[in-house]
């Protein structure tokens, strides 16, 4: 198993040119320290698991890897259906000035549209999602408080990855976060 930085990961999801709405989440606060655990899996391309914490309120900071190369009958259930209440949507900066001003045109137009006909929010964010050519979104559970269930099955059923993980950022936090005043 290799551990790799948190935007690398993504990097992999944003790269897999897997079908962008059928990826799922969970997500909820770190066992056992400071940050944050996300499982984010597609059927196709596998499991991905990510530790990150808020350096500051401008920059995260984590790592990641890869726990599975598939979205399995024993990993599936793990993770929320399509009409669950939350949701999550990677993206990936804009090249250049045209580029933006074409999303910014899509995503008006499907804004507009919305705005004139009944819609829900499911559709509404998928529209949003894929006017802004999101490579990845789609359902997640989540818990900013708490770890909810789904994470704590994920955590034990990947325990190896998650010892490494752990350890890897508690490094991580150790290097960059000083501690009182100097």
């Amino acid at each position: 198993m290799r551990v790799r930085d948190w935007q690398d990961i993504l990097g992999d999801v944003v790269e897999s040119g897997a079908e962008s709405s059928d990826w799922r989440a969970v997500s909820g606060d770190r066992r056992g320290g400071i940050g944050e655990d996300l499982f984010i899996g597609h059927p196709s391309v596998g499991v991905f698991h990510l530790k990150t914490f808020a350096k500051n309120p401008y920059e995260t900071q984590g790592v990641g890897t890869r726990v599975a190369r598939k979205l399995d009958d024993e990993l599936e259930p793990l993770f929320p259906e399509s009409d669950s209440a939350g949701r999550f949507g990677v993206n990936q900066g804009v090249e250049d000035s045209d580029e933006a001003k074409a999303r910014a045109k899509r995503l008006e137009t499907v804004l507009e549209t919305h705005a004139d006909a009944p819609t829900t929010g499911d559709a509404l964010f998928e529209d949003v999602m894929n006017a802004l050519d999101s490579p990845a979104f789609g359902p997640m559970e989540y818990d900013m408080y708490d770890r909810p269930d789904a994470l704590e099955e994920l955590s034990d059923t990947f325990e190896e990855a998650e010892t490494l993980l752990s350890k890897e950022l508690d490094d991580l936090i150790d290097d960059d976060v000083g501690r009182g005043f100097h």
